[in-house]
């Protein structure tokens, strides 16, 4: 299963272990088991300080299996062969438990640490999913900074009973003792942000070291923020990243062939290479954090901005630079939110795969949704394009696809209603047409939502001034409407939201603020 490549590369990962991990593998009989117990025999041959063993542990299945340190087990479970997107989960699972460094940030340890009740995760992925990792590893290292908390890897494809049972229609969906916790869209900086709220002694008690007097403090971590903060460090100056998670928008993008210089790239691969290109350079990074709001002096531009947490740090730089991105548009519309994860979702990738053999709608005529329309109709039984306008706006060359294609179908000129429910999955969408004002309804099973994105802006009310779509106006240098304040990439007026332009954009904004700490400390 596992190449002579990998098994090569993993003997070279495995050389530093500190400390013995066993995969324990719950005994018994399973259609799958004999694969899994075959993967993780050739998995533990590549290091002495990895062992498998079989044991009656009374786990979920017998294709359960933990990781147990020193004869105890660390609170880390895989229900499922771990290979695909979460086969590096496995890894850094194993790595991390036998003593290498966790990658998260001191203050976000000592909220973890913090809690005193039993926590056990339940995380549902699907193989293909490319978000599930974020969830899965963060989960994870949780569970190894805090005994109280176990998590649970759990691939749906192989759990259909328990997949129905709990009305699962998307990824990642994650379960805290036995309740739904969180489900569709999420990441880590989600996850945090409900641990706060449902425990929010965590963020109490004493704070941790104050960082001095930043001079250039860079808020998101895509291709924006990130270039941004390279410029700076590259200057000698006091650089931190505050961000919900490294890459952005860009992690979710499965295919890249307009970066100049890389012919063909994935979001993976590109986020992997900013991070380590951040690496080489002195940049404090603070990762699954969010600024709640940002303060300044209005009538003294030179004094420094202060910036406040989620995790209740309170930062003092010199000058912001915003480069927060933007988010996926949601329809606004009855129905959508109460049953995202539930038949409604922003990611054909990922959930693509639960609609199988299933009639599903895409809305949207855009590129991305002409996009998701061809790649779930490979999947699914049957989608139903919705096109608000009259015409599609999507590239000639994907519309002739989709036009031909003899699994898609194409509404235009409609505007979606409500989404109905039953019994807690999505049966139908309404749509009205907006030539005849006739309400319709389409039966279908799940939603595809690909109608555009909106700036993440929400938190700079009174900061600084944007448009009516959300965007903060700049000028061609960067700046802002505050002084000391800059913005970058899609949160930003700057046409064409293309990641080389954000690069372009966040080194700009950046030597923008070097120019002005010059000018005006």
């Amino acid at each position: 299963m596992l190449s002579n490549d990998i098994l090569n590369a993993l003997k070279s990962y495995t050389q530093n272990m500190t400390n013995k991990v066993s995969l324990v593998l719950q005994m018994g009989e399973q259609e799958k088991r004999s694969e899994l117990k075959a993967f993780l025999t050739q998995l533990c041959s590549v290091s002495d300080n990895l062992s498998l063993v079989e044991r009656d542990e009374n786990l979920r299945s017998p294709i359960t299996f933990y990781l147990e340190v020193e004869g105890k087990n660390n609170g880390i479970h895989f229900s499922g062969i771990p290979s695909g997107h979460e086969f590096n989960s496995l890894i850094l699972a194993i790595l991390q438990s036998s003593g290498t460094e966790l990658k998260l940030d001191k203050t976000l340890r000592g909220m973890i640490e913090k809690i005193q009740e039993q926590l056990h995760f339940e995380v549902f992925i699907s193989l293909s999913c490319h978000n599930c990792p974020d969830v899965v590893q963060s989960l994870n290292q949780f569970a190894l900074l805090n005994d109280q908390v176990s998590s649970e890897m759990i691939d749906g494809g192989l759990f259909q009973e328990l997949i129905e049972e709990r009305n699962i229609q998307g990824v990642p969906s994650v379960y805290l003792n036995g309740e739904l916790f969180a489900n569709g869209k999420i990441d880590t900086a989600q996850l945090v942000d409900k641990l706060i709220e449902r425990f929010p002694y965590i963020v109490n008690g004493e704070s941790s070291e104050q960082l001095p007097l930043q001079d250039v403090t860079v808020i998101g971590a895509g291709p924006a923020g990130v270039a941004s903060a390279i410029y700076a460090a590259r200057k000698g100056l006091n650089v931190t990243m505050i961000a919900d998670r490294i890459g952005g928008q860009v992690k979710d993008t499965v295919g890249i062939e307009n970066l100049i210089s890389v012919p063909k790239t994935t979001g993976t691969e590109l986020t992997g290479n900013m991070q380590a290109h951040m690496s080489d350079y002195d940049i404090n990074i603070k990762e699954f954090l969010r600024v709640d709001k940002i303060e300044h002096d209005v009538n003294n531009s030179k004094a420094p901005k202060t910036l406040y947490l989620s995790s209740g740090e309170v930062i003092e730089t010199k000058t912001v630079i915003i480069a927060t991105g933007a988010k996926w548009r949601e329809l606004g519309i009855p129905g959508e939110k109460e049953n995202v994860g539930s038949g409604v979702a922003y990611c054909p990738h990922c959930d693509g795969p639960f609609f199988k053999g299933k009639d599903v709608a895409v809305v949207g005529g855009g590129n991305s949704g002409i996009e998701a329309a061809l790649d779930l109709a490979g999947m699914v039984n049957h989608v139903t394009v919705f096109e608000f306008l009259p015409d599609l706006k999507a590239d000639k060359v994907l519309v002739d696809k989709a036009e031909a294609h003899d699994k898609i179908t194409i509404i235009k000129n409609v505007a979606t209603k409500e989404v109905i429910a039953n019994d807690g999955k999505v049966v139908a969408l309404a749509y009205e047409d907006r030539v005849t004002g006739e309400v319709k309804e389409q039966a279908l099973s799940g939603i595809f939502v690909q109608i555009g994105l909106v700036p993440n802006s929400g938190f700079l009310d009174g900061v600084v001034d944007r448009t009516k779509h959300g965007e903060i106006i700049i000028d061609e240098k960067c700046h802002t409407t505050t002084p000391g304040i800059f913005a970058a990439g899609d949160v930003s007026t700057v046409p064409y939201k293309q990641i080389v332009i954000a690069m372009g954009e966040g080194a700009k904004a950046s030597l923008s603020a070097f120019d002005y700490i010059i000018r005006e400390s």
